[in-house]
């Protein structure tokens, strides 16, 4: 399993640059359209290379999925809780009611839980003669 880890990592690896290096060209990011972020006042764009555009993008887009189902599923993480907090309430109560109802062995129950020491099953013996009225009358 760890040499087919191995082998994603180092085929990813060799993905990402190939992409880094057919996409070096710089590009204008702007985080407003054409010239509105004047009226706010500063530049409000950066000159980044484009491979760096593309990574930082998916990189944004996996955080933003990872946030978006963290929150999804903080119900169901919730509800777990208290249903494994619930049972270990009721394990609890379980085993104070055992120690607490705990009885003695009804004497009849003790003999019929035990193991029969030295008494096997008796089996009929085999005979060579047929049991009576198994066999069809002879012919004559």
């Amino acid at each position: 399993m760890r040499f087919l880890r191995l082998i994603f990592v180092v085929l990813l690896a060799v993905i990402l640059i190939a992409v880094a290096l057919a996409n070096r060209e710089t590009v204008t990011l702007s985080a407003f359209p054409a010239n509105f972020g004047q009226f706010l006042g500063g530049r409000w764009a950066v000159d980044l290379p484009l491979f760096l555009v593309i990574f930082l993008a998916f990189a944004l887009g996996m955080i933003a999925g990872l946030v978006w189902e963290w929150l999804r599923e903080s119900q169901i993480r919730r509800e777990a809780k208290a249903q494994a907090s619930r049972a270990a309430k009721l394990e609890s109560e379980v085993g104070h009611l055992r120690s607490r109802h705990a009885a003695p062995k009804d004497e009849v129950l003790a003999i019929l839980d035990s193991p029969r020491a030295g008494r096997q099953p008796t089996l009929p013996a085999a005979s060579a003669e047929p049991a009576a009225g198994t066999t069809l009358p002879a012919r004559t």
